[in-house]
């Protein structure tokens, strides 16, 4: 069996399935071996003559009841175990998936998409089929094998030990080879996560691979990749293979020795020569022989599927492997004991000589930040690119851990805060703009799925995309593709303001959200922010200074340092940075306007 600690719960919750699943295969088991018996029976009372009707009639109903209680026993166990075996897949499956939701940000820039969906499917599936088919062969294997062994011995055991020596000699080989197969099984998910990482990187990218006309390119890098998962695959099968023909050769030989010496055993014996082996009489009837050769072929299967599951096996516990490691995985982002649940926030802001480094990072991305926003500011923050601007603005929701007593939200240290309290509290809009690929309207309602189509309109119109989406044929009923594909940029940056504005969160964050829309557009949604939400605070990241020259404050961030923070008008006398981007704004929009 598979035992591990994220697998033995499962043991526990569905033991009643597992029981009854077991009791019918160990009856299944036991009942099909009364059908030797009445082979057996049949050919000595042939060729002694002794057939009858009441015979034939007592026989039929045997033959009825075996066959009976075989349909419902198999029945039986088919809807137990693999039932139990479906219900772990589900279970381990959602663990795994509430696993990856509570994982920090860092963890997925340091594992690939493509290697998790693996663990997400084939690794999860191939555990699935050992709790299913592997519970199956394995108590096949142990009790079938028992009871054949069992009668076959109470017949003579002298023909069962050239019987049980060659199956030994295979069991004592299996359990060396299932390391080997292990490793081997490890080595081909490695390969498969590589052709999956591979496959998923240019799906998403391939509108870039077509701009670039590198097709071929990317056909013969896919052709390496799949080569190497092909011969990875194939020596594993290789092996698994051997393995199969091996037992096979066994099984042949030893049925080639019981019809060899059992046939000579019985002649000798009905002849009234009896062979005499270590003072054992070796007295077998015709019918005695059928019976024998009957269990043994009964005894082949467990001898297979032994082999099946020191493959099965090993394939499991591989994957297991890779799984635990990822249920092991260090969740960095956690709730503090007795968490402060923020409610009724005001939307103050402060972060006191605030530092942070990325994990892996040595250098810090900003340092020794200072500054205080006061409930119902609307302020601009603008640097050059990688001044830490995202960086910023990701700390206050918690996506990283951050030093205590370095950020407050109403007073309160956002590390002593209840995660989901501060991000309930937080309508953002990221600088990707994601979208699901879902309806528009359901896009918009992301935060509340009970909002009305009132509500969504309200929200479309405040980001000013509500004419664009009537004019689709669908409406707010259009699908927008996945990650927003069928939309334009600037439709995509509105559509995730409508949806961070319909939470109506005390503090609202737009991560250069309006950086793909015309300056007319632009200017709507500004005016809508200042009217809208009046005494909410809200924090936008620009790279034109005209966005922000209606906040109230504007942070200006210059290598990771607070080079200012004030008015935009005081900013022209203080801020070298922001005098600069103003120059050179003022300068493009002279050139461009010359142009024309």
């Amino acid at each position: 069996m598979l035992f591990g600690k994220y697998i033995n719960k499962y043991y526990r919750k569905y033991w009643y399935f597992f029981l009854i699943g077991f009791i019918a295969l160990v009856v299944v088991d036991y009942v099909q071996l009364f059908i030797p018996e009445y082979l057996g029976e049949i050919v000595d009372r042939i060729r002694a003559g002794n057939i009858d009707q009441v015979y034939i009639s007592s026989l039929i109903w045997k033959v009825l009841g075996v066959a009976l209680t075989l349909c419902i026993g198999r029945v039986l166990w088919r809807l137990t175990l693999l039932n139990a075996s479906k219900r772990i897949e589900a279970g381990l499956r959602s663990e795994m998936f509430e696993k990856a939701e509570r994982l920090s940000q860092r963890y997925y820039h340091e594992n690939k998409v493509g290697t998790i969906m693996a663990w997400f499917t084939n690794d999860i599936e191939t555990i699935e089929e050992f709790f299913g088919w592997g519970s199956i062969m394995f108590v096949d294997a142990i009790f079938l094998s028992l009871f054949v062994i069992i009668k076959m011995i109470s017949l003579d055991w002298i023909l069962s030990l050239m019987a049980f020596i060659p199956a030994i000699i295979l069991i004592v080989w299996g359990a060396l080879v299932e390391k080997f197969m292990s490793s081997m099984w490890e080595n081909r998910q490695k390969a498969f996560d590589d052709l999956y990482d591979f496959s998923q990187e240019n799906f998403t990218g391939i509108r870039v691979i077509k701009a670039f006309v590198k097709e071929n390119q990317e056909i013969k890098a896919f052709a390496k990749i799949a080569k190497k998962n092909q011969n990875v695959n194939i020596k594993f099968v290789r092996v698994s293979v051997i393995f199969d023909v091996l037992i096979s050769t066994l099984c042949t030989i030893i049925f080639c020795l019981i019809m060899g010496f059992g046939g000579f055993f019985t002649y000798m014996f009905v002849k009234g020569s009896p062979v005499v082996l270590f003072n054992h009489s070796i007295e077998l009837t015709s019918g005695n022989l059928v019976t024998f050769i009957s269990y043994f072929d009964s005894l082949i299967w467990p001898m297979i599927a032994l082999g099946q599951i020191v493959a099965m096996h090993a394939r499991s516990k591989a994957s297991l492997k890779r799984i635990t490691h990822f249920l092991d995985e260090e969740e960095e982002i956690c709730n503090p004991k007795n968490a402060i649940v923020l409610d009724d926030v005001k939307g103050n802001i402060k972060f006191n000589d605030f530092t942070f480094v990325y994990p892996d990072d040595n250098s810090p991305s900003l340092k020794n930040i200072s500054f205080e926003i006061k409930a119902g500011e609307k302020i601009g923050v603008v640097g050059k690119i990688g001044s830490g601007k995202t960086t910023l603005v990701n700390s206050l929701l918690r996506i990283y851990n951050v030093r205590k007593g370095s950020i407050f939200i109403d007073g309160h240290d956002l590390m002593e805060c209840d995660i989901d309290s501060i991000r309930n509290v937080i309508g953002y809009v990221p600088q990707d703009n994601f979208l699901f690929s879902d309806t528009i309207s359901s896009n918009i309602a992301f935060s509340n799925e009970k909002m009305t189509i009132e509500q969504i309109q309200d929200a479309a119109k405040f980001a000013d995309v509500h004419s664009n989406i009537v004019d689709f044929k669908e409406g707010y009923k259009t699908i927008s593709g996945e990650r927003g594909v069928t939309l334009s940029g600037g439709q995509k940056q509105r559509i995730s303001i409508a949806r961070a504005y319909i939470k109506n969160s005390p503090i609202m964050i737009l991560d250069d959200s309006v950086s793909a829309v015309d300056v007319k557009t632009e200017e709507t949604i500004l005016h809508n922010i200042v009217q809208y939400r009046a005494n909410k605070t809200t924090i936008l990241i620009a790279s034109r200074v005209s966005t922000v020259a209606k906040m109230d404050k504007v942070l200006v961030l210059n290598d990771g340092n607070l080079e200012a923070f004030d008015t935009p008008e005081n900013l022209l006398k203080i801020s070298p940075t922001y005098q600069k981007m103003v120059y050179l704004q003022a300068l493009e929009a002279e050139v461009e306007g010359g142009k024309r």
